[in-house]
């Protein structure tokens, strides 16, 4: 079995094996087992963050990744481009740790705008310091953001993340607004301690013409303190915002999309939830991930990997890569089981990931 680093257990299956292609239909696509195509597509590109909030980061910070072994910004343009014109791809998000912690960034993005033929380039980021580079990213191609946040509190937000950074988040989101990143949505995970603020939040959300979505918490906390009877579901959350706001019956934009929508108080203004945990859309999954370091991930929470980045060091050749691609989403596994007694959490946790 081979370690990635991070300090993190070894992985299921040897990454530098090409997987199974056993049983799969001759397609281009990021066809799965169960029918599933993927055409979503996340990509990490640094463990580093700006902030530790505390369903994400341990307090230190992650272990660093050593520079040789993070995609450069060649190697993750020449992915983007065998994703968008071999693999069907048409959403590109690139996200973290924070993204903004890469000062490539914004030839990052340029070289993935040049080969994505048309796909939707965007942006996962807790908005630390876009007010000061957004306009060199939309410049360069940057389509879309999603900001996160999780309160509007200042006292909650420190304790939170860890950090008293709320002024410069909001000074992002004023930013991409200016910018014209609009709609611009914001991502607020579901916590005990900050469930209190959600109207505040929604409120805050709506007088400043954002699209709020709140995230039910997974266990994926690097800490690893998520006990599913902790946890704030959606029908809470829903009973909570019920005493302030009329939500009308929820809808979703497409079925792979992620978020239930709900008008609030007859509309134009809406919130959505993602309830990842309690009502599950594994079914309707369309994403594949790529680690900072270059491996797919055919899901969250599916520990199986397999690198890409030797591929492309060693001299392969975008149909190869591409067919290496096509056999680790081949594999995705059904859903993330995480109501099942067997289920066993990812032995990374988010921030080293990708979201």
């Amino acid at each position: 079995m081979t370690s990635l680093a991070l300090g993190i257990p070894t992985i299921r299956r040897d990454p530098a094996r090409m997987p199974s292609m056993a049983g799969r239909p001759h397609t281009d696509g990021l066809v799965d087992k169960f029918g599933r195509v993927a055409r979503d597509l996340r990509v990490s590109i640094t463990e580093k963050c700006s902030l530790r909030c505390t369903y994400c980061m341990p307090e230190a910070g992650l272990p660093a990744i050593a520079r040789d072994d993070l995609l450069s910004a060649i190697e993750i343009g020449r992915l983007v481009g065998i994703a968008a014109r071999d693999l069907g791809v048409h959403d590109v998000r690139f996200t973290g740790g924070e993204p903004l912690m890469r000062p490539d960034l914004v030839e990052i993005i340029a070289r993935s705008s040049e080969v994505a033929l048309g796909a939707s380039i965007s942006m996962t980021t807790n908005g630390i310091g876009l007010d000061k580079r957004v306009d060199a990213l939309v410049a360069a191609g940057l389509n879309r953001v999603n900001i996160s946040l999780d309160t509007v509190d200042r006292d909650h937000f420190s304790r939170l993340t860890r950090r008293d950074r709320l002024p410069s988040v909001l000074a992002g989101i004023a930013g991409a607004k200016r910018a014209g990143l609009t709609p611009l949505k914001i991502n607020a995970v579901l916590m005990r301690d900050t469930l209190g603020g959600a109207v505040a939040l929604l409120e805050w959300a709506l007088e400043n013409g954002c699209r709020l979505r709140f995230i039910e918490q997974m266990p994926l906390d690097a800490d690893e303190q998520w006990a599913r009877d902790n946890m704030v579901d959606a029908a809470e959350l829903l009973a909570v915002l019920g005493t302030r706001f009329e939500l009308t019956a929820p809808t979703r934009e497409d079925p792979s999309a992620p978020a239930e929508e709900w008008l609030v108080n007859g509309g134009p203004g809406t919130v959505g939830i993602i309830a990842s945990v309690t009502r599950s859309f594994c079914a309707d999954c369309d994403r594949t991930r790529l680690t900072a370091e270059g491996t797919v991930r055919s899901c969250l929470f599916g520990d199986d990997e397999t690198d890409l980045r030797s591929l492309l060091r060693g001299g392969a050749d975008d149909h190869t890569i591409a067919e290496w691609w096509r056999g680790a989403m081949w594999g995705k596994q059904a859903g993330h089981k995480i109501n099942a007694d067997d289920f066993i959490r990812p032995v990374r946790s988010m921030g080293a990931i990708g979201g």
